[in-house]
Formats: structure tokens, sequence, C-alpha cells
């Protein structure tokens, strides 16, 4: 699977691992806070910072309706109509330019999801580098296709979609000009369990649609994310917020800078681990092959003794022959003098 340019970054299964900051609602209405989250996002190691680009009355109607209102008892967000919550969450356009310049400016990848055909627009007047679609418009083909005629690469999160609806969002986006595509293996509910996580489904995605794969993470801490790194995922996407304890809508199941700094480190250094296929000692292997157990005479032993399991042992370190002879050598004669410690060669019998 060939690498993808994002802004100069790369993303490819030869390369670390993409780590994207997401920072949602977490500014809590000030950009101050904002470009502090894009800072602390830079200092922790991540390569790119995502926000989102859409508006209440873009998303949804301001309608009390049961239709409208999020009901789940289980939701972080229950009690709060949908309208009230992306009025909450949104990021105001007018700081989309400065939150990306900061990015740039620390070397850090800056690009939103839009939610519909205006965001479109309004992020391609900023030229951002590549597009993010979340989970719950991977089935919005008017928007899929818009976004794949700006020819920039995809990054679409597949949350809750059956394999039928990830090949229709795919092909959409392919025939409609998206030539580089990423996907991501995502759970849609905030926190997510590991045990409804499901990554082994990476490779078979990736294998399916025969594009880059990754994981859009709501789980708490980072350990479904390093496992990730060795099904294939190539890139990683978590919640960012400065503090857990600030609040904030996405807070919650955000990591906070240290645990981000965590993501980075753990994500490279399982990476780094995978290498290739390989038996026997690795080149840096080759200086302990010494330290092995092997055949040594533990006592002094005159020309015409016999071997015997007082005088012969398996230890450390590995110079004499093989443990595997041991057996065979017991009760053979030595035809010289051996000193105790020395190493068992054929030529002492």
């Amino acid at each position: 699977m060939k690498a993808i340019q994002l802004e100069g970054k790369e993303v490819g299964s030869d390369k670390p691992p993409f780590i994207i900051a997401e920072m949602s609602g977490n500014h809590n209405q000030s950009l101050q806070r904002a470009l502090k989250i894009v800072e602390r996002a830079a200092e922790a190691g991540a390569d790119a910072l995502k926000i989102q680009t859409y508006t209440a009355d873009t998303m949804t109607l301001n309608d009390p309706s049961d239709d409208f209102m999020i009901s789940d008892p289980k939701s972080i967000w229950k009690n709060k109509s949908l309208y009230e919550l992306y009025q909450e969450a949104y990021t105001p356009w007018e700081w989309h330019q400065p939150i990306f310049e900061r990015c740039k400016q620390l070397g850090m990848v800056g690009f939103s999801s839009p939610f519909d055909e205006t965001a479109v627009d309004f992020l391609e007047s900023l030229d951002v580098p590549c597009y993010k679609i979340a989970s719950f418009e991977c089935t919005d083909l008017p928007l899929i296709r818009k976004v794949a005629k700006t020819h920039k690469p995809m990054i679409i999160s597949t949350g809750m979609c059956s394999a039928a609806e990830i090949e229709e969002t795919v092909n959409t986006a392919r025939e409609a000009g998206c030539k580089d595509l990423i996907l991501l293996k995502c759970t849609s509910t905030y926190p997510a369990s590991p045990e409804n996580t499901n990554i082994s489904t990476i490779p078979h995605m990736r294998d399916l649609f025969q594009c880059q794969v990754g994981l859009s993470d709501h789980t708490m801490g980072n350990g479904v994310a390093v496992a990730s790194v060795a099904l294939g995922a190539s890139i990683i996407e978590k919640h960012f917020t400065l503090s857990r304890k600030e609040g904030g809508v996405d807070a919650t199941f955000s990591l906070e800078p240290d645990e981000l700094q965590a993501l980075v480190t753990e994500t490279k250094r399982a990476w780094q681990s995978l290498g290739t296929v390989h038996y026997g000692p690795s080149e840096a292997e080759k200086s302990s092959e010494k330290y092995r157990r092997s055949l040594y005479v533990t006592q002094d032993m005159k020309a015409g003794d016999i071997l015997t399991k007082e005088n012969l042992r398996v230890i450390r370190p590995g110079h004499g022959l093989p443990p595997k002879y041991y057996d065979i050598l017991l009760g053979k004669k030595v035809v010289r003098d051996v000193e105790k410690g020395s190493p068992v060669s054929w030529d002492i019998l």
C-alpha cells in the first residue's frame, strides 16, 4: 500500500504511526484555550491537529421534540437537545485560520471535519491539506462526493458502518476523484469500551478496501491504540484536552498532554517492534550468544579419565559444545589432561 502525503508528512505502514489530536469542542468556546491546545499537542509530538467545521444550524434543527433530544441514559450528553450540544461544541469559523496558522508554525498538519457542503467551501477557501469525514457522515454520499472532488486526501471514520456501506462510500469517493483514501476503524460510543472496539477488523479492512487504515479511538487510555498498530494501523486519532477536570463536551474521553505524549512514544515503539518474520539471532543478539549454556569440564582430569555426571556439566557461558551432546559424551574417555573450567571440544576425546 503506497504511503500518503499529508502536507509533507507521510502516512504508511513503513512509517511511524501518524498521530492526530482531535480538539473537537474542548476549547470550551475560548480561542486562547484552542491555541493552547494546539501548542500542547505539538509539544506532545502529535503529527496533526483536527477541528470540526459546522454550526448548530448546519447540523440540525432547533426543535424541542423528542426526535431532537439526546435521551440515551448512558450518554454523557443526556437530556441535551442536539442543537444545544452543537451550539456548545462548535468551533467558530473565524477561529479556523488562526488555529491552522498556529499548527503550521509548530510543524503540525491542521485540518478539519466538514459536516455539510458550506463547510467544504469554507475550508477550501483556507486551502486545507486534507479532509476528515466523521462516522456519522460516512453514509452522506453527497458530502463524500463534494469532498472527493477537491482531490485532496480523505480520512473517513467508519463507526456503525456495515461493509456494504463502507464499500458504497469508498466507491463514491474514488469515482468522484479521491486518489488518497484512509479508513479508520471506529466505535461510535463516547467513551467506547475495549470489548466493543474489535480492532481485529483493521487488517481485514485494509485488505478489503486496498487502502491505508487506522483507528479513531474513543476508549480511555492508550492500550487499544497501541495494540492497533500491531494490526496495521498507520494512523491514530484521539480526542485531546488540556485537562479533563476543566470540563468540555468531549473532555471525559479525551487524552491530557502527558497521555498524548505517551501515546506518541508507545505507538512508535509498537511500530518499531513489528520488524519482519525472523528466526535465529538478530545482529543485536549475536554478542549474547556466548552466554548460552554449553558443556564444561568441572574437575581436573587426566588422559584416560572418563566423563561422568560429576565432571561434565551444562553451564554458562557458551564456549563449549552445545548441551545436546551431553548424553553422548557421558562415558567417553579424554585423550589428554583437561583442567577444571575448560570448555568441552571434540579434540579432548
